[in-house]
């Protein structure tokens, strides 16, 4: 597998996926996964609204969160954020599919810096940078 970066990223994310309470209780979804690169997407339900009746921004975050981890984590080595940010640039509502694409931009050593842009549609509602490091360990 260590000669074939799709194949090891993949099974990375099977391994991930089965410890990730947190990813499965939002019911999000993998529809992509590459070295450096993971796709995920989750609908807004109505639990995941505010008082002001649109999506509650700890939910973009944690879908973008996790696109983030999925991402920096298709290497086999154990990889945790560091440091992330997040823009909200548009309200989501009930019933929208997000989806956030996490791409690689730079790994060098422990560390790895990771942008996500999370849709609603063709309309980009947010905007997250995610710093990585390597904690230490395998994931298989």
């Amino acid at each position: 597998m260590a000669d074939d970066p799709a194949a090891m990223a993949s099974a990375c994310a099977t391994a991930m996926w089965a410890e990730d309470r947190a990813s499965q209780a939002l019911r999000m979804r993998i529809i992509d996964i590459a070295p450096g690169r993971a796709v995920l997407e989750m609908t807004v339900r109505p639990e995941m609204t505010n008082g002001h009746g649109i999506g509650h921004g700890g939910f973009t975050f944690a879908l973008a969160d996790s696109a983030f981890a999925f991402a920096c984590n298709t290497y086999n080595r154990r990889t945790a954020a560091y440091r992330c940010d997040i823009h909200y640039l548009g309200a989501v509502r009930e019933g929208d599919l997000l989806v956030a694409e996490a791409v690689e931009r730079q790994r060098t050593g422990r560390n790895g810096i990771y942008d996500v842009t999370v849709r609603s549609g063709d309309t980009v509602v947010a905007e997250f940078r995610g710093t990585s490091r390597e904690i230490g360990g395998a994931l298989m």
